[in-house]
C-alpha cells in the first residue's frame, strides 16, 4: 500500500507541476530530508494531538507543506498505532500508547516540494509500571549460627519505567522479628537494582526458628508504585544447646524385695535444638556413681529400673549421677542427680546374742548360785529395723523352771537363776532364747544355750555298807589282805577324789592294820593275835579333795580266827567250891579260867 501511495503521490505531484517536474524532482526529494521531532506521553488518551509535521519547519528547509506522502519507517508501527492527516500534516494517537512496547516512532514524509521530513516521535515515560519481583516467594537457609553482616542475594524488583520511575529502593515491610535482618542495594550497569539481605543481629533458632519477611520495592514516582515479595527465611539449627532436665535432682523409693526390671522412676531431659542435635540419650555415670550397676536406664525414654537384688541392710540409699546427651557431631551433656532410698521389708530374722557371765565367760553357773543369780546377757538385733533390739519380743524357755528372763528397759535381757540347782541331781541344763520381730508376717530367730551346772563340794563320800565284816586267820603274814572298802562322792572332779585312812582310836588295835589311801585296800601290818583282841573294830575314813574336804567313817570288824598256838593253863592250881544239893542241872558252879563248870 505504501509504494501504492507512493506511485499515485508522484503521479499526482507530476501533473500539478505542469510538466516542470519531472521524475528529477522526486529523486531530488529522496535524497534531501529535515528532522522533525515530535514528543507524547504515553499516557494520552486515543485520538491525542500529538502535532503538525510541518509546524515550526524554518522557510530554509523548503519544505512547501502538506500535503505529504508518508512513507513510515519499516517495523515502527506508524500505520497501526499513530493517525497521520496528509493533507494537514497533523499526527494524532490511534491506539494507546505504551513506551514500555515502543518507545518511538519513525516515519518520512515527503511534501510536494522543498526537502524530505524525517519524522521522529518519541513516547515519554510514565510511571505506569509498578517494581514486579520474578516470583512472589523466595526461601533461604541461615545457620543460626551466622555472624552479622552476612548477606544473602535476594531476586531484585525489575519496573519497565525508565529513570527515576525505575525501581528507587527497597524496604522490610513486616516480618522482621527484633530487626534481625536488613536490606542493601546497589545498581549496576544494566541499571537492575540488585537487592541483598544481610544478618542485623543474632540469629536463634530455638526462639524464633522462621522469619517471614514482606520486602516491598518502590520506584521514584509520586506517589510511587510498589512492588512485594514474601521471603521465607528457615532458620538452620547448630547444636549450641544442651539437654536441660526437668528436674536439677529426682528423689525415689524402692522397696528392696522388687524383682529385676521394677521400674523406679523416670527422668526427662529436653534439648532445643532440632534434628539429631536435639535428640537426647540417657545414660548412668558409672565412673561416678552405681558402680555395682545395681540399676540401669533405658536410653531412649529416661526409665531406671532394678538391675540387681537391693538389701536395705547393705545399702539404704543409692545416689545416681545420670547424664542426658544429645546426638550432635560434638555433642553436648548435662547430668542430674537421682536419689533412690530403698525401703525396708521384713526379710531378716532377729539376731540374737548371749554373754555368759561366768569368770571366763563359758555357759556355765555354780551349783550353789542363787535365786536372782545372773548366768548370761542378752541382746537381739533385727537388720531390719536398723535399730538395735526395736520392736523385738524375746522370751526364755527350758530349764524346768530354774532359769527366768528379766528386764528392766527391754533393751537388755539377763537370764537368772529362779530355783536352788543341784549338779549332782541335774547338771545340764537346755535354754531356748527366741526372739520375735513385729513384721507382717513376723520372724522370729531362737537359739539354744546348753548350760552347765558347775560343781561345789557339798558331798561328802559314802561308804557302800555302814559296817563291813572281814575275817583272817590270826597266824597271816603282815601285808594279808582282809577287805577293801569303797566310798563313793557325788561330787566331781577333786570333790569326788577320795582319800582313804583309818583313825587310830585307843580301844582298837589299829596298829595291826594299814589301809592303801587310794583303793581302800585293808591289809595286815603286823601280827595279830586272836588271844589278845579277837575282833578289833576299825574305823575307816574316806575323805575328799574338795576344798574345804568333806570326809565320813565307816566300821570295819574283823574277826580273828584263833589257831591252836597256846597250851591250856589253869589260872589256879586248886579249886574249892560248895555246892547245894538242890542246885538244878547246869547250874555254874565254878569258873575256871574263863571255862564254866556246870552242874551235871
Amino acid at each position: 500500500m505504501s509504494l501504492l501511495w507512493l506511485l499515485l503521490m508522484i503521479c499526482a505531484f507530476s501533473g500539478d507541476s505542469g510538466g516542470g517536474g519531472g521524475p528529477g524532482s522526486f529523486i531530488r526529494l529522496a535524497v534531501a530530508e529535515h528532522v522533525r521531532e515530535l514528543e507524547v506521553s504515553e499516557g494520552v488518551p486515543i485520538g491525542h494531538q500529538i502535532g503538525f509535521i510541518g509546524e515550526f519547519v524554518h522557510d530554509d528547509s523548503g519544505d512547501s507543506g502538506p500535503p505529504y506522502l508518508i512513507v513510515p519507517v519499516p517495523g515502527s508501527a506508524v500505520d497501526t498505532d499513530l493517525s497521520i492527516d496528509h493533507t494537514t500534516g497533523e499526527i494524532r494517537t490511534k491506539v494507546a500508547l505504551d513506551r514500555e512496547n515502543r518507545s518511538s516512532y519513525s516515519l518520512v514524509a515527503i511534501p510536494l516540494s522543498g526537502e524530505n521530513v524525517r519524522v521522529v516521535v518519541r513516547v515519554l515515560d510514565e510511571n505506569d509500571n509498578a517494581p514486579t519481583f520474578p516470583t512472589p516467594i523466595m526461601s533461604i537457609e541461615f545457620p543460626e549460627n551466622t555472624p552479622r553482616d552476612v548477606k544473602r542475594t535476594l531476586n531484585p524488583a525489575r519496573d519497565a519505567d525508565l529513570g527515576r520511575y525505575n525501581t528507587q529502593r527497597y524496604s522490610i515491610v513486616s516480618g522482621n522479628v527484633n530487626n534481625a535482618f536488613r536490606l542493601s542495594s546497589h545498581r549496576e550497569r544494566d541499571g537492575v537494582l540488585y537487592l541483598d539481605l544481610q544478618i542485623n543481629g543474632f540469629l536463634d533458632r530455638e526462639t524464633t526458628p522462621a522469619y517471614s519477611l514482606v520486602v516491598e520495592a518502590l520506584d521514584g514516582g509520586s506517589p510511587p508504585l510498589r512492588g512485594q515479595m514474601t521471603v521465607n527465611i528457615t532458620i538452620q539449627d547448630v547444636n549450641d544447646n544442651q539437654p536441660i532436665f526437668n528436674q536439677s535432682r529426682y528423689f525415689a523409693t524402692v522397696p528392696e524385695n522388687a524383682t529385676l526390671g521394677t521400674t523406679v522412676l523416670q527422668v526427662y531431659a529436653t534439648d532445643q535444638d532440632a534434628g539429631e542435635n536435639g535428640q537426647v540419650e540417657y545414660a548412668i555415670n558409672r565412673r561416678q556413681s552405681d558402680k555395682e550397676q545395681m540399676f540401669r536406664i533405658d536410653p531412649s525414654t529416661g526409665l531406671i529400673s532394678v538391675n540387681k537384688p537391693l538389701d536395705f541392710e547393705t545399702r539404704e540409699l543409692h545416689e545416681l549421677v545420670v547424664v542426658a546427651k544429645d546426638r550432635g557431631m560434638q555433642p553436648l551433656e548435662t547430668t542430674a542427680f537421682v536419689s533412690i532410698r530403698v525401703t525396708d521389708v521384713n526379710d531378716n530374722q532377729p539376731i540374737i546374742n548371749v554373754i555368759f557371765l561366768s569368770d571366763d565367760a563359758t555357759p556355765k553357773i555354780s551349783e550353789s548360785a542363787q535365786p536372782g543369780e545372773f548366768v548370761a546377757r542378752i541382746s537381739v538385733n533385727d537388720p531390719d529395723s536398723r535399730t538395735e533390739y526395736s520392736n523385738v519380743n524375746v522370751t526364755l524357755s527350758g530349764g524346768e523352771g530354774h532359769f527366768g528372763l528379766t528386764t528392766r528397759d527391754n533393751i537388755i535381757y539377763l537370764v537368772i537363776v529362779s530355783l536352788p540347782l543341784d549338779r549332782e541331781i541335774k547338771p545340764n541344763y537346755t535354754l531356748s532364747v527366741i526372739a520375735t520381730d513385729t513384721g507382717n508376717p513376723p520372724l522370729h530367730a531362737a537359739k539354744d544355750i546348753f548350760l552347765t551346772v558347775t560343781d561345789i563340794n557339798d558331798n561328802a563320800p559314802e561308804f557302800e555298807k555302814d559296817v563291813y565284816h572281814a575275817n583272817v586267820m590270826e597266824v597271816a603274814d603282815p601285808g594279808t589282805s582282809v577287805i577293801q572298802v569303797t566310798a563313793v562322792d557325788r561330787d566331781e572332779g577333786n570333790n569326788s577324789a577320795i582319800v582313804y585312812s583309818l583313825l587310830d582310836t585307843p580301844d582298837t588295835h589299829s596298829h595291826w592294820f594299814q589301809i592303801d589311801s587310794h583303793s581302800g585296800l585293808i591289809t595286815t601290818r603286823a601280827h595279830i593275835d586272836c588271844e589278845t583282841d579277837p575282833v578289833p573294830q576299825l574305823i575307816v575314813m574316806a575323805q575328799d579333795n574338795g576344798r574345804p574336804p568333806l570326809s565320813s567313817t565307816g566300821t570295819v570288824l574283823v574277826t580273828i580266827h584263833d589257831v591252836n598256838d597256846n597250851e591250856p593253863i589253869f589260872d589256879q592250881s586248886f579249886y574249892n567250891v560248895s555246892v547245894a544239893e538242890n542246885e538244878s542241872k547246869g547250874r555254874c558252879i565254878l569258873k575256871v579260867g574263863k571255862q564254866d563248870v556246870l552242874l551235871a
